[in-house]
């Protein structure tokens, strides 16, 4: 059975860490969300997929590949026909991999319920945890949301039984669709709109994880710091390898990264046998990983830089704790590194670079002008990224290269009229949201007023 251990394991003699040195299950970490000692939950052993089995579901659903590699990570936890119903259940849309020019292709992430990523791991993890969890205690999935997470969250989980969510969202920093859908879930689901940046939503959650106070409240996140979002977004990667390779050959992927739970499905994709030449992390403004791979020093950016890929404003990802510790490094939750990695293994393997504002924009009137492929801002900075890594390669594109679109062009309507004129086509799925209405709960940075607010709010038992 694959177990999971913390990354903040080797931490002993650390003022404020306790290192929890346990393993647990699948499940556990599910539940748990984060370790003990404030550290992420990470798989051990890795399971591996063979070429073979990947490249024989070519033309299968998505939802198909998704069992393959449920069934890698989750066999000796939940048997195959309970995890079928659960990926068919999870993935009744489509994925459309749409190619631009020669062998570089667009994944359009954007066609489940909040045409957000967000999705793909948070309805799996949704169905994963109503199944899980202890009979007659309720989960309280706490949150932290730039802007597409929290509604992908809450719409994966609302009406789901024995489990309430509350998403913490920084009031300024989401787009006016992004705040109607978080404050319009409803339900089970709540909407805290918080005086501050996504560090600070952020660091909120972490700090109620940890707080012993509140363990009656059986807090989980559905945060990528937790692993159940991680599984999931591996499986398109491995998706997109079956459907444009060839056998063994090698495939390129650009990955536009904020808290860095997207590539880490990617690196995961790899360590189980997908033969991923590059795995390039373009980020926004917020540019503390190019930083470090430039210079060999880790900075987290504070306060973050507010952007136009607002989902991706995070100047310290949470799952940089986890790239170090499989490169063999310790980074805690503040940014404080224990140990550095092993910096040439993650040049050799990862490619970053910070997109501009300017280059977001230029990005997306010259791919439309060029070849009438319409992208939103994270979507640019993935390409963007792309192009970037290709040109430092020198030489012809001899392998397939596929960049995420990990949101719906209609979701920043205002930026795209703005730079090309058009008002993008909104899809089904947010066709109704000026119908809904809701408020969101309004608090300042503050956890000891959080804290109250979720003593006062939540309830541990069904």
């Amino acid at each position: 059975m694959i177990r999971y251990y913390s990354t903040n394991r080797r931490l002993a003699g650390v003022d404020g860490i306790t290192p929890f040195k346990g393993q647990v299950s699948f499940r556990d970490a599910l539940i748990q969300g984060q370790a003990p000692d404030e550290g992420l939950f990470m798989p051990e052993p890795i399971p591996a997929l063979s070429i073979g089995e990947v490249l024989a579901l070519k033309g299968a659903p998505y939802a198909e590949t998704a069992l393959l590699v449920a069934e890698a990570f989750l066999k000796d936890e939940l048997p195959r026909e309970a995890l079928r119903e659960i990926v068919e259940d999870s993935y009744n849309f489509d994925v459309p991999l749409e190619r631009v020019s020669g062998r570089l292709y667009i994944m359009r992430l954007d066609r489940g319920p909040t045409a957000s990523f967000k999705d793909f791991a948070a309805r799996m993890m949704a169905r994963l945890m109503s199944r899980m969890r202890d009979r007659g205690k309720r989960l309280n999935v706490l949150v932290a949301t730039s802007g597409d997470t929290g509604s992908a969250v809450g719409e994966a989980f609302k009406g789901v039984e024995g489990i309430g969510v509350t998403i913490l969202y920084p009031r300024g920093e989401v787009s006016g669709m992004q705040k109607k859908q978080l404050d319009t879930i409803g339900g089970n689901v709540l909407a805290l709109s918080v005086d501050g940046k996504f560090d600070d939503c952020q660091d909120l959650v972490k700090q109620a994880f940890s707080d012993p106070g509140l363990a009656h409240l059986n807090l989980t996140s559905a945060n990528s710091i937790n692993f159940g979002r991680i599984l999931p977004q591996s499986v398109y990667y491995v998706y997109a390898y079956g459907r444009l390779a060839e056998p063994g050959e090698e495939i390129v992927f650009s990955v536009p990264s904020g808290n860095f739970g997207n590539a880490l499905g990617c690196e995961y994709a790899r360590r189980m046998g997908l033969p991923v030449r590059m795995l390039v992390m373009p980020t926004n403004e917020n540019d503390e990983f190019p930083d470090y791979l430039r210079t060999g020093v880790y900075e987290k950016v504070s306060p973050s830089r507010a952007c136009l890929s607002n989902a991706m404003n995070v100047g310290h990802p949470s799952n940089l704790a986890r790239f170090f510790e499989l490169y063999g490094g310790t980074v805690d939750r503040t940014g404080l590194v224990h140990a550095y990695p092993d910096i040439r293994e993650i040049r050799k393997r990862i490619f970053s670079v910070s997109v501009s504002d300017e280059e977001t924009k230029k990005t997306i009137r010259r791919v439309y002008e060029q070849h009438r492929v319409l992208l939103e801002p994270h979507g640019a900075v993935g390409w963007r990224g792309l192009e970037l890594y290709l040109e430092s390669c020198r030489g012809p594109v001899a392998w397939p290269c596929v960049s995420l679109e990990t949101a719906h062009p209609a979701k920043f309507p205002d930026e795209i009229v703005g730079l090309l004129g058009i008002t993008p086509e909104v899809p089904q799925s947010m066709r109704d949201l000026e119908k809904r209405t809701g408020e969101p709960v309004e608090l300042p940075a503050d956890y000891g007023r959080l804290r109250a607010f979720l003593l006062d709010t939540l309830k541990g038992t069904d």
